[in-house]
């Protein structure tokens, strides 16, 4: 018993503070620090002041920079810097020469003499990860006393480090969709008459013409019946396919337009004839390539869409060059397949609409969208709050309905940007052309996750003279250096 209190105390004596916790970083300053991203690295640089550490000659200090993530959930050391004490330096020059752990473990290491001033430059580099964005720089101190024993752990933040705002790019606002002081409208249907060879009468009977007609009255009666139109003109063209020459083609396309005005005027006899007016094209050789296009697989297709694209003059002569082609069943197949869809009356239903108040509107906005004006469908949507899922819908409405519009494609862009539908408002985007839109465009893929295409956008609104895409697009950039 006497022995064991003999050894406890020449403990005590040899390691007076072996039991008392020893505070070091307190005194530790950290001084012209740097964390940049260079390239795909993070290089850390400081200057470590020891002007007022007041180190004990058998302890040794291990000071580790560590990044840690915003979260706290990942962390990075970086290279560790070694501080001993007097007697610790001699001790671990020692283990040193006796090849044992000591001085060449660390890169940075220094003996404290304390009372002097004293500072070393810290300099670090690591590969860049995504989470040390908004990371913080920890500086952590290792103490240990004689007999290498633990005294004890600190811990200093410094502070955060590669910090990263999410940019607030310049967007244009909502915008007004302008008024239709009139709201005009028209349908173009397709009239496909079977007529007999030379005829240019209508024949209810004669194939599948009574189906077809009966389309033609359906069109017109969606029209004639609605309350809320008001028809305003209706226009018959007549086609011909090539086939007989060109001047005869242009005749029959002339009687067949005008004895189908009178089919449908005869059973419509309450519409006034003022509305009505009839042309005709005759040959209809865009109509021809079109259909050409449809049949891919036909032999030497690309010698008769050559033919097509340089019929510039004669047309008669231009048929004869496909009739030449051989095999014969060329033109067979286009007489048979290709130039029946040409034979046809095209008639337009021009209309004026009538304004509707909110709750009409709303009746209206899923059933005929076709009869509101954009502004009209804004007012609906506004109606159910600025970005629910109603005003979505019916902004996404309003562009299915006029795709053309770019208020519409602005306003419901912006409504899913708004809302973290970054897909969806990348959907509505794409293609355009406008300043604007391309702007749009570039916030929506950069809140995605795709950057480059955000920059290309950014860059295609600055280069079509949107005010906002150039700092939009610095910003891009600058992220990206950060980020990637």
């Amino acid at each position: 018993m006497k022995k064991r209190q003999i050894l406890v105390a020449w403990l005590l004596a040899a390691c007076p503070f072996a039991f008392a916790q020893t505070y070091y970083l307190e005194n530790i300053k950290v001084e012209n620090r740097s964390v940049e991203k260079v390239g795909k690295a993070v290089k850390v640089q400081m200057d470590i002041n020891l002007d007022d550490l007041d180190m004990k000659r058998q302890h040794s200090l291990k000071l580790v920079p560590t990044l840690v993530s915003a979260d706290g959930i990942q962390q990075q050391a970086l290279e560790p810097v070694l501080i001993n004490g007097k007697i610790r330096d001699k001790v671990t020059r020692r283990q040193e020469s006796l090849g044992e752990t000591g001085w060449a473990d660390y890169d940075v290491r220094l003996r404290r003499k304390n009372g002097q001033k004293q500072s070393l430059h810290y300099s670090a580099e690591i590969p860049f990860q995504t989470w040390m964005v908004n990371s913080r720089m920890e500086l952590r101190g290792y103490t240990t006393g004689c007999a290498s024993c633990d005294e004890g752990d600190e811990n200093l933040i410094t502070g955060t480090v590669l910090p990263y705002e999410e940019p607030r790019f310049v967007m244009t606002p909502v915008m007004k969709p302008q008024e239709e002081t009139v709201k005009r409208r028209s349908e173009v249907k397709t009239a496909r008459l079977q007529y007999r060879q030379d005829s240019h009468n209508v024949l209810p009977e004669y194939k599948n013409n009574r189906e077809e007609l009966a389309k033609v009255q359906a069109s017109v009666d969606a029209v004639k019946e609605d309350k809320n139109l008001t028809i305003t003109g209706i226009f018959v063209t007549g086609y011909a396919s090539p086939e007989a020459t060109v001047a005869y083609n242009m005749e029959l396309s002339k009687r067949r337009a005008q004895k189908f005005t009178q089919y449908v005027q005869e059973q419509n006899p309450e519409l006034d004839r003022n509305l009505w007016h009839v042309n005709w094209k005759g040959e209809d050789w865009d109509g021809l390539r079109a259909e050409v296009l449809k049949h891919p697989k036909l032999l030497k297709i690309d010698e008769v869409l050559a033919i097509i694209d340089g019929c510039t003059g004669d047309q008669d002569a231009c048929e004869e060059k496909i009739k030449a082609l051989v095999p014969p069943e060329i033109y067979q197949r286009l007489l048979n397949e290709m130039y029946g869809p040409l034979r046809r009356n095209e008639y337009r239903i021009e209309y004026n609409v009538r304004h509707f108040d909110l709750g009409e509107a709303r009746q209206l906005l899923k059933s005929r969208p076709e009869h509101l004006s954009v502004a009209e469908i804004q007012k609906v949507a506004d109606s159910y709050g600025r970005n629910s899922d109603a005003y979505r819908e019916a902004l996404q409405i309003a562009v299915r309905t006029y795709p053309d519009n770019l208020a519409a494609r602005n306003n419901a862009a912006l409504a899913e940007i708004e809302t973290g539908h970054y897909r969806e408002a990348i959907a509505l985007l794409e293609g355009t052309k406008e300043g604007a839109l391309l702007n749009l465009l570039g916030v929506a893929y950069f809140k995605n996750g795709q950057r480059k295409e955000a920059a290309v956008a950014f860059n295609k609104a600055k280069e079509a003279g949107y005010a906002g895409a150039a700092g939009n697009l610095d910003m891009c950039r600058k992220a990206m250096e950060l980020l990637e």
